[in-house]
């Protein structure tokens, strides 16, 4: 099952391991307008608890979801502001 987001933007880092991951996503985030969503498609299993602890101590982003898939692991974070 697919998350149905108005995605913005998606972010292909997938063979990237860590920090690249949350680098990138950090970087797209910042091209985004306040509420866009950016979806982040990483290849990392540490991108679930990375992405996570970046959002979460993040002002002006969200993590809406992560959905696990196989061998892919797509995170879903909105700029709030």
């Amino acid at each position: 099952m697919s998350a149905e987001y108005d995605i913005a933007e998606t972010l292909d880092v997938k063979g990237a391991s860590c920090p690249m991951p949350v680098v990138k996503t950090k970087g797209a985030i910042d091209d985004l307008a306040a509420g866009e969503i950016l979806e982040v498609l990483a290849t990392d299993s540490g991108s679930m608890s990375d992405i996570d602890g970046w959002a979460a101590g993040t002002a002006g982003v969200e993590l809406v979801e992560q959905e696990e898939g196989d061998d892919v692991y797509k995170h879903y974070v909105r700029k709030t502001e």
